[in-house]
This record gives structure tokens, C-alpha cells and sequence, in this order.
């Protein structure tokens, strides 16, 4: 990848002390790439004076730098390219059929010298569909996103198609190893300040709009009592459901503000909106220790798209954003994303920081031996995590719906349980990667099948290479259940995602209880144990072993994306912990 062609030229034209930088054109080998770059630098005075030492993927650290240069030429900016220094790119690094995003940080010279350059201005470089704009923000750091026609990329970079389900981006190459926290700042600094968290107060309401569980809430509440504590002014905002036509009643945070004033024995004031005048005067009007809670931010379908005035207008008068709804870090929302380009400092609170120790260590740095377990349906919905596992566990349990097409694959007899037929081969491969990665993949001996998807049905324990016609495999068998616990029994760390039967029904719950059970012995034995989200859950809630697991993640789609290996877009947002050298 090269730097500027010979056509490469700047012409700066000025009014008064204002500079726009007339379009480039450069050469390069890479994919044509659109890049938006956004400019936010903080005071000189908080940051070390080393830069941090993090790194893009070689040929797009290239050429980011070879635009960046150019841009700092002396001619155009009065900027010498030496007080540029090497960008230190950090926080995360993406990429993904459609995209790839990089956010950067530059030593404390360069902040102060891109920050007197460019702050306030625009720059616009061409080449065919190739752009690159500089927003006009508070000074903090410089962000690059960069997104790549997926036709332009080799194949051993295609990726399956998204399918419109999350906004996350698989990384090119590893970001810093912890975000900044609200603990790692000093309480005193919370004083007096505003502060807007980001929760999942997403909880279910029945008919009567009463809350039918409020575990979201009561997990939130450690990042509002530790800032409250601290003097801060809480500005809390979440969403709730799914509105699409505005605000509606039944989508409201009302019950959700009842809630928290119970928990947090502190009257907690739901505001009439989440933007706006009449928002501005509650938040102004806060006293330190108060908590006030926007209407739901969905109520805005701006809120879903990103939009940069929408979240201009939730940063106004913001002091920290600070980012607590793991289960929708997945998301590139205002709230959850787009808020940050314009608060000075940016932070995971702490449910979100214990998210991110217990699902990204596991997968990055487990204590071995490491046996993951996976069920669920589908094996279309479980692919990436599977194939991400088999690089770091010694074992792979698969249950649920998911073994039937594993059987099929291996010529067995299924009955009427669910087969994806398409994905026929790709069980195959997927046996074979465990093979050729020397990973151990358990799948049940037996399974308990039903004459029919009912919880009265008829049911028979069969082997799992000869269910009958007529016959659908809905849990994992008696002999399973004494397979996979032998399996697990010299474990360190264990990863569950998915139930291995049909749960709800009792008489088809037995495999999956009997997986948290062992899991909770586990546990007291000295092993970590983490359970990934959504329906593995809400099965041990039902068992009531939820507090013996290491950590219970409280995202679905979140979790899954993150041990796939995948950053999300809210916490690539968030600041890096700052390293002096």
C-alpha cells in the first residue's frame, strides 16, 4: 500500500483563520474505502506524554498514516509531518465483509498540534469512492472508521453475510486490554459533575405494565450507587422494547423509574422526554446525588440510526458518558455510541466492565483445561461461536437442536427432529476443524425424544444414532448427561451458551439442569464458570443456580457476538486505560 500518487495535491483555501482542504487523490492496493474521521482531543494535561504503543493491521497503519501526513504537511498547515509521530492505534481495530473500523490516539504533542490544525475545519480526500472527512467536535481523539465494498475484498477476507441483526465488526487485530472504567477514575472527579449512564433497563411488563422481573435493574444499580455516592448528577437513559410509531405508554419508563426509586430508596424523577428544553432545566436543576431518568431513548428513530445531531443533543451539558447496557453494546445507537464523540470522557461502568473481564477473558486468556458447551436450535445461529471456541478450548460439548444436523451429517437416523439441511456440510467441516485443531467434540450419546413438540407428549430415551420415524429429539439423554459431566470433570474454566433441550417443558429440562448443576460444583471446586446469555439464562435462573456461577452475562446477541470474537461498537467507543511508559 502506497502513500500519495503523483496526482496527489493540497490546496488550502482560507477565510480569515479557517482552512478546507481541497480533495486528494492517492494510490493505493487496498480496497476502495470510505473514512470519516472525527477529531477529539482532550486536554493536554490528562494524558501521558508518551503516545500509546497499540498497532493497526500493518498495510491499513500505512495508509492511514501516509493520509494523515499529508494532511500535516507544512505548505498546507503549518504542522511539521515529525510532530505528527506514528499514530498509536488503538482501542479496536475491525473489520467485517462490509466494514472496518480503527480509533486512534496520538501523543500529547500531536493532540496538540492536530488539535490547533484542524479542530473546527474539514478535510475531503477523493479517490474514486474513497473519502475522508474531519468533524467539527470537542477536542478528545482522533476516530477513524473506515467501511470497504465487500466485492473489493480477497475471499479469505469475506465473512458471511450480515444479516441486519447487529452492527458489530470482526477485528483485524487486537485492541488495548481494558477500557477505562469509572473506577479508574478518581471519586473526587465525580463531584458536583453530570453524569449520563447508558443502562439496559429493558425489562418485561405485563398487561398491567407492572415488571414481571427486574433483574436488569437490580444489576445496574452498583454504577449508579457508586457515582451517587461519589456526588455526581445521574442522568440515566435506556430503552424499552421496540416502539415505531413514537412514544407510546406501554413502552414507557415509568414503571422503570417506580423501581429504582424502591432500590435505591431515593426518589428517582422520570423526565418528560429524553432531549429537549424541558430535559435541559431537569438536568440543570439536579442536585449532587440525584438520579433522573430520560424517557425511553427509542421513542426517537434517530436514536436507532445513529444520528449525529440526536446525539449531540443527549451529550448537551454532559460532564462523562458512561456506558453500563452490555446487552445492547452490540448496537451502534446514539445512546450507546454516537453520545461519545461529544463527551470528554468516556467509561464502562461497572456491569459492563465485569461483562467484559469474565466473556472476553475466557475466550482470550483461559485457564485451562477450557471446555466450552453449546446448544441452542439452530447450528446456523452458533457457527462463528463454535469455530472461535475451537481455537482456545481443549473440549466442545454441543447440545440442543443444533446435534441433528451433526447426526445427519454422520449418516445417523433422526426421526422428525430438527435438521437444517443446507447446513449439512458444514457440520462436517466443522467436525473436521476439531480435528485438525485437536479439539475434543462431545456430542450426546442418547436423547430424549418426543412423539410430539408438546410438554404432555410421549417420550422415549433413544441412542442418538437411531431415533424412530415419527420421533423428534427434544433433550439429551440419561447416558449424555453422565458423558458430558465426565467431560467437564477435571475443567478450570467453562463456557456455556445454550440450552441443551427443550427447557420450558419439564420433562425436557432434565439435561439442561443437569449442565447447571454441574456447573455450580464446579464453581465451589475453585473452577470459572461463565454462562454467555440469553436462553442459558434464563435456565439457570429456573434453577435456581444463578449465584453460583462465576458470572451470569445479562446480554444475549452481545454475548454471543463478543466471544465470537467481534468488537462492539459501544465499547470500542469507550476510552482505553491509559499506559505510561
Amino acid at each position: 500500500m502506497c502513500g500519495p500518487g503523483r496526482h496527489a495535491h493540497q490546496r488550502a483555501n482560507r477565510s480569515g483563520n479557517a482552512s478546507i482542504i481541497q480533495p486528494h487523490h492517492y494510490r493505493t492496493s487496498s480496497p476502495a474505502l470510505l473514512i470519516k474521521f472525527h477529531l477529539v482531543l482532550p486536554p493536554a494535561s490528562k494524558f501521558p506524554p508518551s503516545p500509546l504503543l497499540h498497532h493497526l493491521h500493518p498495510p491499513l497503519a500505512t495508509h492511514y498514516s501516509s493520509l494523515l501526513s499529508a494532511f500535516a504537511s507544512p505548505r498546507n498547515s503549518g504542522l511539521a509531518v515529525s510532530k505528527m509521530e506514528t499514530l498509536a492505534m488503538g482501542a479496536s481495530v475491525s473489520a467485517s465483509g462490509l466494514c472496518a473500523r480503527a480509533t486512534a490516539q496520538t501523543s500529547q504533542t500531536s493532540r496538540a498540534a492536530l488539535a490547533s490544525a484542524f479542530s473546527g475545519k474539514s478535510l475531503r480526500a477523493l479517490k474514486s469512492n474513497v473519502s475522508l472527512t474531519l468533524a467539527s467536535q470537542r477536542p478528545r481523539q482522533l476516530r477513524v472508521v473506515a467501511e470497504a465494498q465487500k466485492e473489493t475484498l480477497s475471499k479469505t477476507a469475506q465473512l458471511p453475510e450480515d444479516d441486519g441483526t447487529s452492527d458489530v465488526q470482526r477485528p483485524a487485530t487486537k485492541g488495548s486490554d481494558r477500557k477505562m472504567s469509572i473506577k479508574d477514575i478518581d471519586s473526587k472527579e465525580y463531584k458536583g459533575k453530570t453524569v449520563f449512564v447508558r443502562a439496559d433497563l429493558n425489562v418485561p411488563l405485563n398487561d398491567q405494565l407492572e415488571i414481571t422481573d427486574d433483574t436488569r435493574i437490580r444489576a445496574s444499580l452498583p454504577t449508579i450507587q457508586y457515582l451517587t455516592k461519589a456526588g455526581a448528577k445521574v442522568v440515566l437513559a435506556s430503552h424499552l422494547g421496540r416502539p415505531k410509531k413514537g412514544p407510546e405508554e406501554r413502552f414507557s419508563l415509568k414503571p422503570v423509574a417506580g423501581r429504582l426509586t424502591e432500590l435505591l430508596g431515593q426518589t428517582v424523577e422520570l423526565a418528560p422526554d429524553c432531549i429537549g428544553d424541558e430535559v435541559k432545566s431537569k438536568i440543570a436543576g439536579l442536585k449532587e446525588g440525584d438520579v433522573l431518568l430520560l424517557e425511553n431513548v427509542r421513542f426517537y428513530k434517530e436514536e436507532e440510526k445513529n444520528d449525529i445531531e440526536f446525539s449531540k443533543k443527549l451529550s448537551e451539558n454532559i460532564d462523562f458518558f458512561v456506558l453500563d447496557a452490555f446487552g445492547t453494546a452490540h448496537r451502534a445507537h446514539a445512546s450507546t455510541a454516537g453520545i461519545a464523540d461529544y463527551v470528554t470522557s468516556r467509561l464502562a461502568g461497572l456491569l459492563l466492565e465485569k461483562e467484559l473481564e469474565y466473556l472476553s477473558g475466557v475466550v482470550q486468556k483461559p485457564t485451562k483445561p477450557f471446555v466450552a458447551i453449546v446448544g441452542g436450535s439452530k447450528i446456523s445461529s452458533k457457527i462463528t461461536v463454535i469455530e472461535s471456541l475451537m481455537n482456545v478450548c481443549d473440549k466442545v460439548i454441543l447440545g440442543g437442536g443444533m446435534i441433528f444436523t451433526f447426526f445427519r451429517a454422520e449418516g445417523k437416523s433422526v426421526g422428525s427432529s430438527l435438521v437444517e439441511e443446507d447446513k449439512i456440510e458444514l457440520a462436517k467441516n466443522l467436525a473436521e476443524l476439531a480435528k485438525k485443531k485437536g479439539v475434543e467434540l462431545i456430542l450426546p450419546v442418547d436423547v430424549i425424544a418426543a412423539d410430539k413438540f408438546a410438554p404432555d407428549a410421549n417420550v422415549q430415551t433413544c441412542s442418538a444414532s437411531s431415533i424412530p420415524d415419527g420421533w423428534m429429539g427434544l433433550d439429551i439423554g440419561p447416558d449424555a448427561i453422565k458423558q458430558f459431566q465426565e467431560a467437564l470433570s477435571d475443567a478450570k474454566t467453562v463456557l456455556w451458551n445454550g440450552p441443551m433441550g427443550v427447557f420450558e417443558f419439564e420433562q425436557f429440562a432434565k439435561g439442561t439442569f443437569a449442565v447447571a448443576e454441574t456447573m455450580a460444583e464446579l464453581t465451589s471446586k475453585g473452577a470459572i464458570t461463565v454462562v454467555g446469555g440469553g436462553d442459558s439464562v434464563a435456565a439457570v435462573e429456573k434453577a435456581g443456580l444463578a449465584d453460583k456461577m462465576s458470572h451470569v452475562s445479562t446480554g444475549g446477541g452481545a454475548s454471543l457476538e463478543l466471544l465470537e470474537g467481534k468488537v462492539l461498537p459501544g465499547v470500542a467507543a469507550l476510552d482505553d486505560v491509559r499506559i505510561h511508559a
